[in-house]
């Protein structure tokens, strides 16, 4: 005899809950699963009656959809919001709030619903489809388009607008989380550009390494999608050691570097040789010298940058889809009118390139902006300092500075750097796309 499926999927709810119901009055390994066994069982009792009485349940439904229409559906969510609203508020008045807005707007849905009802008990033809709003085609699909974006605008709303405008309303204010925001103006602003000398060590620290890292990580991105781009044995497996660094987390990869640019690590040892080369060539003129790096003001910068180095993989991966991009068909022209290898590059590979490079360029220069992690870590955990910024204030980049403010609960202060730094980004990326337009090539146009 063959069970059917519902009947089948009942008896294994029903062995599921009588054997961790078991479980649970026995109890054994109590100390590594003792405290699982009566929710799980109360899991599986609730879906062996869920199985028992599902017929039953769509069929009450069914009955109570043809009564009402629509209209259940109105009440159902009414019930839920405003059940989720009593719930919620006493513990969230914002969330609980929210409930309250949705269970509001289903109430009003639920009126016109019987409203509809009862004129259509009275003989009249109205519903919501006859409705002007969902006459026109052109409404009903807009209605249903925006009813399956609500849940991101609900999100965008909620987690990405208003706490943008809380913090430039912040900014504005004198805020230590612990009170209210107390309005001050401009002072914020006035204090951070005439009075601040971090601020602009800070800001001097961050455009030095943008202006400096940026080039040298897209002419290296660029060298190594060439190289990753040729036709040669394993190229495959070379391309996955390259982009292997770019999925290593970032704290791990900081203390690795740190090993490395240690006094007498692993890369000074490497350099050692060539500057015994040089002072060998220079009849001992030029004699060589040890590097801090980290702990020398004047080289934690440039170790940065070569600590940059490590992620070009990404970069290079999407340079890499842009060259298999370029038709092949243009070489062979320039092949055909003589063109050698340098004539090819500039005049066929930069400008086909040129989107993918445009790419590269505003995502590392809005990057190089927001440098936090690498900074912070080494300032403070690595043995180089014990203040963020350390040693000598050479590492306190732009969100190093935003983020003391933060632990600080100079919260005002911390807004205002934050959108300071916001319209620096913003100006910087419109005049990028305005010189777009004198070097920038789109097949296109």
């Amino acid at each position: 005899m063959t069970l059917s499926e519902p009947i089948r999927r009942t008896a294994i709810f029903g062995i599921l809950f009588v054997a961790l119901a078991v479980c649970a009055i026995l109890n054994p390994l109590k100390f590594l699963l003792g405290g699982i066994y009566w929710p799980a069982a109360g899991v599986c009792l609730a879906l062996f009656l869920g199985s028992i009485l599902w017929p039953y349940i769509m069929a009450a439904w069914e009955q109570v959809e043809i009564w009402l229409g629509s209209t259940a559906v109105f009440i159902i969510l009414v019930l839920i919001f405003g059940g989720a609203s009593l719930v919620v508020y006493p513990v969230d008045h914002g969330l609980g709030t929210f409930y309250r807005i949705l269970a509001g707007i289903c109430l009003v849905l639920l009126v016109v619903s019987v409203a509809l009802q009862i004129a259509r008990g009275l003989g009249s033809g109205a519903s919501l489809q006859s409705l002007p709003v969902f006459r026109s085609l052109k409404w009903r699909e807009t209605i249903t388009g925006y009813m399956f974006v609500l849940p991101w605008i609900v999100g965008f709303l909620a987690f990405g607008l208003a706490p943008m405008a809380i913090s430039l309303f912040a900014s504005f204010s004198h805020y230590d989380i612990v009170h209210l925001p107390q309005w001050q103006g401009l002072f914020n602003y006035q204090y951070m550009l005439e009075h601040d000398q971090t601020f602009r060590i800070s800001l001097y620290n961050t455009f030095w390494y943008v202006i400096v890292k940026t080039p040298i990580v897209i002419v290296a991105s660029l060298l190594l999608a060439i190289l990753m781009a040729q036709q040669v044995p394993f190229i495959k497996f070379f391309r996955t050691i390259f982009y292997m660094p770019t999925v290593i987390t970032g704290v791990a990869a900081i203390f690795l570097w740190v090993w490395i640019l240690y006094p007498n690590g692993l890369l000074d040892t490497a350099l050692k040789p060539f500057q015994n080369l040089v002072s060998w060539l220079t009849f001992g003129h030029v004699k060589p010298t040890e590097i801090l790096w980290f702990f020398d003001p004047g080289w934690t910068k440039p170790a940065l940058v070569i600590m940059g180095l490590w992620y070009i993989g990404g970069g290079a991966l999407i340079l890499l889809a842009g060259l298999t991009g370029i038709p092949k068909s243009l070489y062979e022209a320039a092949d055909v009118e003589g063109a050698g290898p340098l004539r090819k590059f500039f005049s066929i590979t930069i400008p086909l390139l040129s989107p993918t490079l445009f790419f590269i360029l505003l995502t590392n220069i809005i990057g190089g902006f927001q440098v936090f992690n690498s900074a912070y870590v080494i300032s403070t955990s690595s043995g180089v300092g014990t203040n963020p910024g350390d040693p000598d204030q050479s590492l306190l980049f732009y969100e190093v500075y935003l983020y003391t403010n933060f632990i600080k609960l100079n919260m005002g202060y911390a807004c205002a750097l934050a959108w300071f730094l916001f319209v620096i980004i913003m100006i910087i990326t419109a005049i990028q796309l305005y010189l777009s337009k004198r070097w920038v090539y789109y097949e296109t146009g």
